[in-house]
């Protein structure tokens, strides 16, 4: 099937064009259950048209963009497939979000119209919508107002629907969506995924895994990541069905497998020691499960969730920026990669001049692929930064790697000053302009630590203003308010001051190898 779907033309590497396609040739079959809903292959196309019509019944027109902050609803799917059928795009907002971040994605994306879950509304007390584009809010569910809205800003119910519309001509290089991804020395960056490289995220993740008609896609992971988008894009083109979880639970992930008759998961990295950490039982082997995808999980776990689960997790590497150019397989010579280079991209070991490196020494992985618009297109509204990133005609992706004389790629470290944790990219510069914000801190750094979950944890040293006495507890309480909960530090030392360079300069790399030490304060009691 998807040897089939890799030989459209370009016209058809587009939503709607997914979309009709899908409705044609897999019409009355199941396509997708979500909170309760169901939809077929038809349907999606139809909802699509609905929500589209719905979108310019309210101002929206063909090249604007619409914010979305909601769970796992259906109303999440048909706003992202609405927004693609008529050429408008969609900016997912991740639902840990506080204001100030909220603020950020609506004003840096310049969107137009924000449809947000109710249970969401008192974040945007603390944003302020009158420094946005937005001007008119659709609230999904029940849930309490937010306070006054600005003068201009219209406050509704998410509409039931409207008159469906023809979808528009749109073309494989228009915006799709724009994707928030956390930067390092600056705010986060709108990465800018044309309608062609969703496309080939469905194709290549279908073909990595095997996706056919009959499977069951099961994903836990929240649909503001393109994860979880993907899995729909891998059921719309093979005419699989797919279900949307609400959320992971470690207790409940079999039970919620075995209910929703999965054949292919979707895991993260730290996802699967804590459900190895579980009591062993029969459930683990109670489901259909045949495989799963599981980047960055440890290779000695990936063997034990293997032995007791029956469940083979396929290795791989893509980047919001990318698109799913390196993966492992079944058959897979070896374990402990990455995997390897996947048909369709190229790929080059560099040293910080982007000269080509000999297999067995580690330098930045870059990336470029051979079909048209494969990739992301760049940085919304930041041309500096895309230029950086995407210079000599390759994709910096700012991760060391190693490939070795068999071909497979292996992970050493980030080179960029980034954190990962729990599936969520974190900005070490964020997290520091929050604590520069607490009056008793007068400089910080944050950086990553590795924790018993193969992840990073995020750990911040700071110095006290003179005079001041800083509370690790108070400090995080501070923090819990004004960040994502995964992005508050778990580890804080305070310090009489930073190692710094010559000019100044932070000299991050050895408070990592300083790392914890016996007098750092771990946080994790509080939010256990």
């Amino acid at each position: 099937m998807t040897s089939e779907v890799r030989a459209l033309p370009p016209a058809q590497r587009t939503l709607p064009a997914m979309l009709q396609r899908q409705a044609a040739q897999f019409g009355s079959r199941p396509l997708l259950r979500i909170a309760g809903r169901q939809w077929t292959h038809s349907d999606a196309a139809e909802a699509a048209g609905v929500r589209a019509g719905a979108l310019v019944q309210a101002g929206v027109a063909r090249g604007d963009r619409i914010a979305v902050m909601c769970g796992n609803r259906i109303e999440f799917l048909e706003t992202f497939l609405g927004a693609g059928w008529m050429g408008a795009s969609i900016v997912p907002v991740n639902t840990a979000s506080m204001g100030p971040q909220i603020e950020y994605f609506l004003a840096n994306s310049a969107a137009k119209l924000l449809v947000i879950e109710a249970g969401f509304l008192d974040r945007l007390k603390t944003a302020d919508l009158g420094r946005t584009s937005v001007r008119e809010v659709w609230v999904v569910g029940e849930g309490d107002a937010a306070g006054e809205p600005p003068a201009d800003v219209r406050v509704s119910n998410y509409p039931e629907g409207s008159e469906a519309i023809a979808p528009a001509a749109v073309q494989p290089g228009d915006p799709l969506a724009i994707l928030y991804t956390s930067g390092t020395t600056g705010p986060a960056k709108g990465v800018i995924c044309p309608h062609a490289q969703y496309f080939w995220w469905g194709v290549n993740s279908a073909e990595v895994l095997g996706v056919g008609r009959d499977d069951v896609l099961c994903t836990t992971l929240p649909l503001f990541h393109i994860n979880a988008l993907n899995t729909f894009a891998q059921a719309a083109l093979t005419g699989a069905e797919v279900v949307f979880e609400s959320r992971f639970s470690a207790s409940g992930f079999w039970p919620s497998m075995r209910a929703s008759g999965a054949t292919v998961v979707y895991l993260l990295g730290a996802m699967v020691p804590i459900l190895l950490a579980q009591p062993p039982g029969d459930g683990e082997r109670d489901h259909r499960v045949r495989t799963g995808l599981g980047p960055g999980v440890p290779s000695a776990a990936g063997q034990a969730f293997k032995a007791r689960t029956g469940v083979s997790l396929l290795e791989g590497y893509g980047s919001t920026e990318t698109n799913f150019a390196i993966a492992t397989a079944p058959d897979s010579p070896r374990g402990g990669v990455m995997g390897w280079l996947r048909p369709g991209f190229q790929a080059c070991v560099a040293d910080e001049d982007d000269v080509a490196l000999p297999p067995g020494e580690a330098g930045e992985l870059l990336l470029r692929a051979d079909e048209p618009y494969a990739f992301a297109s760049g940085y919304f509204n930041m041309p500096e930064k895309t230029v950086e990133a995407w210079r000599n005609l390759w994709f910096h992706t700012g991760d060391r790697v190693v490939r070795d004389a068999d071909g497979a790629f292996r992970f050493v470290d980030r080179i960029k000053d980034a954190i990962r944790r729990r599936g969520e990219n974190i900005s070490s510069f964020e997290v520091e302009q929050v604590l520069l914000s607490h009056p008793g801190v007068a400089s910080c750094a944050v950086y990553p630590v590795r924790s018993e979950l193969a992840e990073d944890e995020v750990m911040a040293a700071l110095v006290a203003r003179e005079g001041e006495r800083i509370d690790p507890v108070e400090l995080s309480r501070f923090c819990e308010g004004r960040l994502p909960y995964f992005a508050v530090p778990r580890y804080i030392d305070v310090l009489p001051d930073l190692p710094r360079t010559e000019n100044g300069k932070v000299q991050k790399f050895k408070l990592r190898e300083r790392g914890v030490g016996p007098h750092t304060w771990d946080g994790r009691p509080l939010r256990s």
